[in-house]
């Protein structure tokens, strides 16, 4: 069965979010720090004390914070989500934290120290913070750790045991002594830079940042109408067993091995594929040994040379989010149809056999083809944990633009559990529309309302173009906005009705639709002709009537009520004239449905 994904979320030096880590990569960008500090985190936002939160590896801070965004990105509400089997599997390696807890804030232990140090817990404090009933794990097979949580993801969706999976890693270099272990294994580059398949190669940078996706069964993703990144077709995990070098360096058979099990698990075969995004180390031993694994796989399989990168060029070596890093590239590339370029190669080592392969050094198109574009990802732990996954372009969805309804205004709100936070939202929402000229207001508008949790700090922009709404955003940051007055809410009574309300709106609001059939079903217990019939018939005779000119206005205010609801917009205080005196008490929750029927049929 193929996989979804649905949703994406990073944090990597340069980069906040899948679509700055894009740019960074197409402009041929390089860093090595995260920006921030790792010690910024919202406990409150998670419902977590201050000492606790404290105490937490800032992994777990940095996973809980990606869980969220990757549920925005998805458009999930993390609500609808609670208590359903949604599985976690997140990569990492090393404890830098735990080793600055115990030797620096040793005396400040308490009962938070041991669940915040421990690496098993920043898979488990995502499902615990969400509310998850899915497997949860953390795993760590060294450096190929995030590959490894996103193969065993995917075959938590197809054995059954979850409807949605969270999968990636993290990683954070916060001790000294983890480098200077690095630089004793004599894995680091002297140079500053990592030059991939290089004759300079002499390392890795140091990398950190941390990424995930949300993985769903592609049928299921289909039906409910998911926007799809790109689709998992198939993955292998392996290890190399016992090598003549050390369980430390890497073998041919087991990156051969591993690639050739995650072609045939996806029914591929080794010329389906345009581009790999290589595990690239840029060390001498690494880069040889996966060269000639590469040049054995891809041999003569088709026309055109496999292009073959590193994303290690741009951000260094991520440890136990490296794996994730590269699969991140390689779903971007594919959908912008492009292949960044695999930075500092200048000329082929010498000493390497690349063959069939193509070391794309600069930005270029991706390969055109009758087929859908596909990459293979590769990422190997030090251990001889290896794993490869290979994705493929979704087929285009159609997509209905919200713009497409031709509503004047636009309304985007905003939520949060705090003031600095609503400003937060809304300089992050003024980066995210500015940097996509092609994101529609109205389209921002319906995700803000449809799939953002709401909070209690609110904040409501209303304007007619992007422009304007972008302005609001502004003064919204600056901490600039109209204070909040109070929502009434009127009902008018008999002689506002009108023959065929309501029909345009239940066809394009669900909402609406519902509410509207509900209440038509518990008003047509009384009347001697269906409401639907009378209301939207040809003849407007009977609708003059109160018989059905009253319950013709309750059913209609009842779901007005529900659709504005739907989009946040709550009462302060209902008030009506006439029957709409019932339909305001029935909103207000003093009459139920049934009896406000019963009374204006009454009437």
């Amino acid at each position: 069965m193929d996989v979804a994904i649905i949703g994406l979320a990073c944090r990597f030096p340069g980069a906040e979010n899948p679509g700055e880590f894009w740019r960074l990569m197409r402009d041929g960008g390089e860093a090595t720090r995260l920006s921030g500090n790792a010690a910024e985190f919202d406990a409150d936002f998670f419902n977590l004390s201050p000492r606790e939160a404290c105490a937490m590896d800032p992994r777990q801070r940095l996973a809980l914070e990606l869980a969220w965004e990757l549920f925005e990105d998805a458009f999930v509400v993390p609500d609808h989500v609670r208590e359903q089997r949604v599985s976690v599997y997140l990569g990492a390696m090393t404890d830098d934290y735990a080793m600055l807890t115990v030797r620096d804030v040793a005396d400040n232990l308490d009962h938070h120290s041991f669940a915040g140090i421990s690496r098993g817990m920043i898979a488990n404090r995502v499902s615990y913070a969400l509310g998850l009933h899915g497997p949860s794990m953390t795993v760590d097979s060294g450096q190929s750790s995030s590959l490894v949580a996103v193969h065993l993801a995917a075959e938590s969706l197809r054995a059954g045991e979850s409807t949605l999976a969270i999968a990636g890693g993290v990683h954070l270099n916060l001790a000294d002594e983890t480098a200077l272990l690095e630089s004793e294994f004599g894995a680091l580059s002297v140079s500053g830079h990592t030059y991939a398949f290089d004759r300079r190669a002499d390392g890795y940078v140091r990398g950190e940042g941390g990424g995930l996706v949300l993985l769903k069964a592609l049928p299921a993703a289909l039906e409910d109408g998911d926007r799809i990144h790109a689709i998992l077709r198939g993955s292998a995990v392996g290890n190399a067993g016992h090598g003549a070098a050390g369980q430390t360096a890497p073998t041919v058979f087991g990156q051969t091995d591993v690639i050739r099990r995650a072609l045939s698990a996806a029914d591929l075969k080794p010329g389906d594929i345009d581009y790999v995004e290589a595990h690239g180390t840029g060390t001498k031993v690494g880069d040889a040994v996966e060269a000639m694994a590469l040049s054995e796989v891809f041999a003569g399989c088709s026309e055109r040379p496999v292009i073959i990168g590193s994303v290690k060029t741009n951000i260094g070596h991520a440890g136990g989010a490296a794996g994730i890093a590269g699969l991140l590239k390689a779903v971007l590339a594919i959908q912008h149809s492009t292949v960044p370029p695999s930075l500092n190669y200048v000329s082929p080592n010498p000493e390497l056999d690349l063959g069939h392969l193509q070391v794309n050094a600069g930005l270029m198109p991706w390969p055109l083809s009758q087929r859908p574009r596909r990459a293979g990802v590769s990422s190997f732990g030090m251990g001889g944990t290896n794993a490869h996954v290979i994705v493929e372009q979704a087929q285009a969805q159609s997509e209905a633009s919200a713009a497409e309804t031709g509503s004047p205004v636009v309304a985007w709100v905003l939520s949060a559990r705090s003031r600095e936070a609503l400003a937060g939202q809304a300089e992050r929402l003024s980066a995210h529309v500015s940097a996509d000229p092609g994101l529609s207001a109205l389209d921002v508008g319906w995700s803000l309302v449809r799939t953002r949790s709401t909070f209690e700090y609110r904040a409501v922009l209303v304007g007619g173009d992007r422009e304007s709404l972008l302005a609001g955003v502004t003064s919204l940051t600056a901490g600039h906005a109209r204070p909040k007055g109070q929502m009434v809410w009127v009902f008018p009574g008999q002689g506002s009705q009108l023959l065929g309300m309501g029909r345009e709106l239940c066809e394009r609001f669900a909402v609406f639709a519902e509410a509207f059939d509900e209440a038509v079903a518990a008003v047509d217990v009384g009347l001697r002709v269906p409401l639907r019939q009378v209301l939207w018939g040809l003849d407007s005779e009977l609708l003059s009537n109160t018989e059905f000119a009253q319950p013709a206005l309750f059913v209609v205010e009842i779901a007005l009520a529900a659709l504005w609801r739907s989009w946040g917009v709550t009462p302060d205080v209902v008030m009506g004239h006439s029957v709409g005196e019932i339909a305001a008490a029935c909103v207000a929750g003093v009459l139920s449905l049934g009896d406000a029927a019963r009374l204006v049929v009454a009437r």
